[in-house]
């Protein structure tokens, strides 16, 4: 391999065919035989896969080349526009993506909450390119669908309530002309330590994610949440039966309980299900070394 054949770290966008700019991370030789493209959760951004790539090549045990980016509305990509902050326009988004910066070889695909729903959005509506290319699917703490009025592991007619009242934020942050949803995380934390995280988080992992929250665009949090409400796509699963595929969920989710997962994973009867006793909803943060190593063994049956 030749030093003009290496990429270390390249930060860059990426433009959409509806021109929304993307913000895009590359990481590894341009030439590795397989490439991963990493896919962030709701409200989330690409750097909650950060520590998983940083250990993909050497769990791996072979050449990787790791790319990772903003959703649309998430993070440094731009805000989607009006009737553009959806699942399925994301799944799009993603097919440019690869079609442009991955147009040969195998391509491991792992995704996070929304980014496994985005994930089974492009077999959807990409059938042919998910035949083609795709070689390996992680689908980590995710859903198939049944997301309009979630439980929130709590009574019944709390979670009613707790669901009234989101539906009425919802409503205000869809006219919100603001960037992004506030300019302080901490009075965020205590909710995101209870809604997305298991037992016993690090700290800085919550106010992390307190921060990312923080960041979404206000009116495109609000689109995607009613997307999330509309998924439904167990059955779009059929087009990953052939692949080699994880599905790996947290006990302590709130947000997509391990129940959706072993949905997802009895219409994948190929696929290893796993589910970790004690986290949550942010396996990437929580699991960091498990979930690594899952997608690593997709990386490397990729590259044999």
């Amino acid at each position: 391999m030749t030093g003009a054949n290496l990429l270390t770290t390249t930060a860059d966008e990426f433009k959409t065919s509806d021109g929304v700019r993307l913000s895009v991370v590359e990481e590894g030789p341009v030439d590795a035989p397989v490439t991963v493209v990493l896919v962030h959760g709701w409200a989330l951004t690409k750097h909650s896969w950060d520590r998983v790539a940083t250990g993909l090549p050497k769990a791996a045990g072979v050449e990787a080349r790791v790319l990772r980016f903003d959703l649309r509305g998430h993070g440094e990509s731009d805000a989607a526009p009006r009737g553009g902050a959806s699942i399925r326009r994301c799944a799009d988004d993603l097919a440019e993506l690869i079609e442009d910066r991955v147009p040969t070889g195998p391509v491991v695909l792992a995704g996070h909450s929304m980014g496994g729903m985005t994930i089974m959005a492009l077999a959807e509506q990409h059938p042919e390119l998910v035949e083609q290319r795709v070689a390996g699917v992680a689908l980590v703490a995710t859903s198939g669908g049944d997301l309009v009025a979630p439980t929130l592991g709590l009574p019944a007619p709390v979670a009613a309530l707790a669901n009234r009242s989101e539906r009425l934020v919802r409503k205000q942050l869809a006219g919100a002309s603001g960037k992004r949803l506030s300019s302080k995380s901490a009075w965020m934390r205590p909710a995101m330590r209870w809604l997305l995280f298991g037992r016993g988080p690090e700290a800085r992992d919550v106010a992390t994610t307190a921060d990312w929250v923080a960041a979404c665009n206000p009116s495109n949090m609000a689109s995607f949440r009613a997307a999330l409400a509309d998924h439904d796509r167990l059955g779009a699963l059929s087009a990953l039966r052939s692949k080699p595929a994880v599905v790996l969920s947290g006990l302590a989710d709130r947000l997509t309980p391990h129940t959706h997962s072993r949905r997802i994973a009895e219409a994948l009867p190929n696929a290893k299900l796993l589910i970790y006793a004690g986290a949550g909803h942010m396996l990437p943060l929580e699991r960091t070394t498990e979930v690594t190593d899952r997608i690593a063994e997709l990386v490397a049956r990729a590259a044999r």
